[in-house]
């Protein structure tokens, strides 16, 4: 084969190279910066993703471990001396919060009347701030998944857009509209849209999945919540 032919050869191979690498190489700067920030976003939620699986997981751990000794029938001044000063997770959290104030109120005395009725309001009120605090932590960055799920197929959009602009005035310029000269550039174009998909669609999924498994773990702390809440109102019936 003559060496110029050869060297033409070479560079219409690379040319026409479809491969992924190959696509981001030859895009405009726009959809280079348009594919790098879909891809840094997918990494994010990757990241989040994950970190609230495994999270989940070690609550519901705790969870479990907690209420099997809360409901030993052991003493819960003592479940409170060992726990109090570092709750693990958010139901140890409200458990402590509640003893806390408990022990506040038996400390300054309980013999009065308006002491007795206003004390069930105020542990009831302090679990409950202590549980949306809770929540508020477990449910930061989830807004990033939402966030990417509902705009990174536009973003991609976007940048198939501007791709596909480039390709018309390339083709107009060289006047050649074969699916050879046509072709590479619409790729370059329709992987921006593909980046896309692949960053939103898993943020959806995860976004739903979570925030379904909060929901239920939450209910899980506002029903430990409401039980301690009587046990705590029956001993201080009893103690009256």
């Amino acid at each position: 084969m003559d060496p110029v032919q050869s060297v033409a050869l070479a560079g219409s191979v690379a040319q026409h190279d479809l491969s992924m690498w190959a696509l981001f190489l030859r895009a405009d700067i726009i959809v280079k910066v348009v594919m790098v920030a879909l891809l840094g976003a997918s990494f994010w939620c990757w990241a989040i993703i994950f970190d609230k699986i495994l999270r989940l997981r070690q609550l519901w751990s705790r969870a479990e471990q907690f209420e099997e000794s809360f409901w030993s029938g052991g003493s819960l001044e003592e479940l409170y001396d060992r726990i109090g000063a570092r709750p693990l997770d958010p139901m140890s959290a409200i458990f402590v919060a509640a003893m806390r104030e408990w022990r506040r109120s038996a400390a300054k005395g309980m013999a009065g009347e308006t002491v007795r009725l206003s004390l069930p309001q105020r542990i009831d009120r302090v679990m409950h701030v202590t549980l949306g605090r809770e929540m508020e932590m477990l449910e930061r960055h989830l807004g990033v998944l939402a966030s990417v799920g509902s705009t990174a197929p536009f973003i991609g959009l976007f940048g198939t857009v501007w791709g596909i602009m480039n390709s018309f005035q390339s083709i107009a310029a060289t006047k050649n509209t074969s699916l050879a000269v046509v072709a590479p550039g619409i790729a370059e174009a329709l992987f921006a849209t593909a980046l896309g998909l692949v960053a939103a669609i898993p943020a959806v999924i995860a976004y739903n999945k979570i925030s379904s498994d909060l929901d239920r773990y939450a209910k899980r702390l506002e029903n430990f919540s409401g039980e301690f809440g009587a046990i705590l109102s029956r001993q201080l019936e009893e103690k009256a």
